[in-house]
């Protein structure tokens, strides 16, 4: 990321895959922005090196601002907070709230479990087939970077305001 001049816009922590990855990236060269919520700073888990760190008051909060931070996402394989983050953009997106790309790493078939949900959602009449394409898939970290340089410029305003 630091490289390809990308910001790393994140939840703010030391710990784990995301922690490991502010690292490399400030490593690197690159520029970091966390947002973490209070409470998670007072339990001390939030990275201390970073370019900025936000704190705020609620989980709500913190999606919010990394959403007005971001102008596109990836998705990690990751567990019940990831998911919950990749369903609020989806849903944000379904709601035209807004157009960023959103990327998800998918190695060895991780998503696929999301996908065929997803795809059983559209099956079942519970949403039109356009939400299978408010995301891509990448095998790789090449793929990744493909994906997100060829997605198109989102062409809607970010209504953050109305989340």
């Amino acid at each position: 990321m630091a490289r390809r001049g990308i910001r790393l816009v994140y939840g703010g922590g030391h710990v784990g895959l995301m922690g490991a990855i502010a690292d490399a990236v400030l490593a690197g060269g690159g520029e970091v922005i966390g947002v973490i919520p209070q409470h998670l700073q007072e339990w001390e888990v939030e990275h201390r090196e970073l370019t900025e760190l936000h704190v705020v008051d609620s989980m709500h909060s913190r999606k919010q601002l990394m959403f007005e931070l971001a102008d596109a996402f990836v998705v990690l394989p990751g567990g019940i907070g990831t998911l919950d983050e990749t369903f609020e953009i989806l849903s944000w997106r379904q709601l035209k709230l807004h157009d960023k790309p959103v990327v998800m790493l998918d190695p060895d078939g991780y998503w696929r479990p999301m996908r065929d949900l997803l795809q059983g959602v559209v099956d079942g009449g519970f949403a039109g087939p356009e939400v299978l394409d408010f995301y891509s898939l990448a095998t790789d970290l090449d793929g990744l970077f493909e994906t997100l340089a060829a997605a198109p410029e989102p062409s809607l305003p970010a209504h953050s305001e109305r989340l």
